[in-house]
């Protein structure tokens, strides 16, 4: 059989995965940007185009939706890709929060070059790096939550003289494109060795993304390299579990994979072995990027660490996509050992809830504390997910949803929050009579807190009433208890933001609310909207995420 006879063409459905291909072809134009236009141009360009790129992936997600209800589920690209419903519902969450992350990263009235007017060369020599003036007045330059070189050293000449000249690094539009599109791929992927790739291409550009803040330059890169080793210890994982996968069933393919475990073709007692540590190690890739405990150590100093734009794209569109394979790797694949996998999730989910709970009380800092909250609300997802029913399925999918539009609105509002050098102000100390100065501020963020704590009539309160209830119709009633007595502890430290910025007196140096431009006024408003709209009225999510529940399974 020749290469060309092996290969169909015609198993390429170019329509259903036109969305992904949208996304990744505006990705690699965007490196063209970067590579040719000129530099005054670029940022608008590549502004431009991956907000038009998104976009047009979600017009036409319209469209393979439409065809999905019309048609059914199907493959593509041989099998590798599958289209049903849960990988439409998740890719439809990526697409918005990625929007949104990608208008934040494009924000240029928050923040303030810092430079200095004068530097000091390596021979000593001071020389003025502002305009010919040497006025100090243009040291508000316009500047976003990028440093302005990636590649020089904190602090050092070289990148005090490109913040004066008002340098920005646009290169992160096309990592995040890229990172978008793996996103999308990995909650749709047909087999292990696509699903491994994905994972690759979501997760490098991340890495990067990480470690070009502006501010706090030195915190940022010590997270990108945190998360790039133990990113490439939990890949390594992920890709000897697909080898057991392998070696236990003769496939890659996740439907071949779960039609030869629940079929009794693993007879040997060694090849069900294999299944059980190739479970067992996809398993723990997995909770590694979902940030599960005690796999997930990296997420409170890499969400500080990052840029607030990043910390907000992963927080949200991140969780979606890495919950997709989850879920597929779960229920597509080893749903039939079921009994072997069962215990060891239900410690995961109890010691992620506790844990992340028990750490959030102690925080200091705002965007750590949501770090944690960020931890425990994935053990409240796992509830969920390892909840072996179509109703399981359908409440971590609104689950997954409803939280990435919240997370995205909160890490996004503390952007706005700026002390007196221009830097974000995320101390809880600080935010001390905020609501009071500034009540629009204060309520969308008392409005987001209260949906991570659960309270009714906000999203939270429904997806954990929609997750607790499918888990208690299965049985996992043990679960249910952890899960309600440790979101009583998080209503804690929830309501301890919202007592300080409404009830306590600011401090003497109290941050100002910095007014953004629309490309992050408009992203928060409409996460803050859809936080309240969901909790009022949520049932069109819940009938969507319901009929979109089933796997394709081949």
């Amino acid at each position: 059989m020749t290469l060309a006879s092996a290969l169909d063409a015609h198993s390429i459905d170019y329509f259903r995965l036109s969305p992904m291909l949208i996304v990744f072809g505006a990705g690699v134009i965007a490196v063209l940007v970067e590579a040719f236009a000129p530099k005054q141009r670029r940022y608008r360009a590549q502004l431009w185009l991956a907000g038009g790129a998104l976009v047009a992936a979600f017009v036409a997600l319209m469209f393979v939706t439409a065809s999905f209800m019309a048609d059914g589920a199907s493959v593509a690209m041989s099998g590798a890709v599958v289209i049903d419903g849960p990988a439409l519902l998740l890719q439809g969450a990526v697409l918005v929060v990625s929007l949104g992350s990608i208008a934040v990263m494009g924000e240029r009235r928050l923040d303030r070059v810092w430079a200095p007017l004068e530097v000091r060369t390596a021979a000593g020599e001071r020389i003025a790096v502002g305009g010919s003036s040497g006025d100090a007045a243009d040291a508000d330059l316009p500047a976003d939550a990028f440093t302005p070189s990636g590649a020089t050293v904190p602090g050092s000449p070289d990148e005090l003289v490109a913040g004066r000249a008002g340098a920005i690094t646009t290169e992160v539009y096309p990592l995040a494109l890229l990172a978008v599109g793996g996103m999308m791929l990995f909650g749709a992927c047909g087999d292990l060795l696509t699903m491994f790739i994905a994972l690759e291409v979501l997760s490098l550009p991340l890495y990067l993304l990480c470690g070009l803040a502006r501010r706090r330059r030195l915190l940022s890169q010590e997270a990108s390299l945190k998360y790039f080793l133990l990113g490439a210890f939990s890949s390594a994982i992920f890709l000897f579990g697909a080898s057991f996968a392998y070696g236990a069933t003769g496939s890659l393919s996740l439907s071949a994979i779960g039609d030869a475990v629940a079929g009794g073709e693993l007879e040997p007692a060694a090849d069900r072995t294999l299944a059980v540590l190739a479970v067992t190690l996809l398993a723990v890739g997995l909770l590694f990027k979902v940030g599960a405990v005690p796999f997930g150590s990296w997420v409170p100093d890499v969400y500080q660490g990052a840029p607030t734009p990043v910390t907000a794209l992963m927080a949200s569109a991140t969780k979606v996509a890495a919950f997709g394979a989850l879920l597929r790797v779960l229920h597509v694949s080893f749903g039939a050992l079921e009994p072997q996998w069962r215990p060891a999730l239900w410690a995961v989910a109890i010691l992620t809830m506790v844990v992340a709970t028990l750490m959030a009380v102690t925080q200091g800092d705002l965007k750590r504390m949501l770090a944690y909250s960020s931890v425990s609300h994935v053990g409240f997802a796992l509830v969920g997910a390892i909840t072996m029913s179509k109703d399981g399925v359908a409440a971590t999918l609104f689950y997954v949803c409803a939280y990435a539009l919240s997370a995205f609105g909160a890490f996004a509002l503390l952007s706005v929050v700026r002390d007196g050098a221009g830097r974000e102000s995320t101390e809880i100390a600080s935010w001390a009579g905020l609501g009071r100065r500034r009540p629009l501020v204060g309520a969308m963020m008392s409005l987001f807190l209260l949906s991570f704590a659960g309270i009714p009539l906000t999203s939270g309160f429904i997806a954990k009433f929609a997750v607790f209830g499918a888990a208690a119709d299965d049985g996992a009633w043990p679960l249910v208890i952890v899960g309600v007595l440790c979101s009583a502890v998080a209503a804690y430290f929830y309501i301890r933001v919202i007592v300080a910025m409404f009830f306590s007196d600011p401090p003497q140096d109290a941050p100002e609310v910095v007014t953004p431009s629309l490309l992050t006024s408009v992203p928060i408003a409409l996460s803050a909207a859809l936080t309240l709209v969901l909790g009022l009225f949520p049932q069109w999510l819940l009938d969507l995420a319901t009929s979109a529940a089933a796997f394709y399974r081949g």
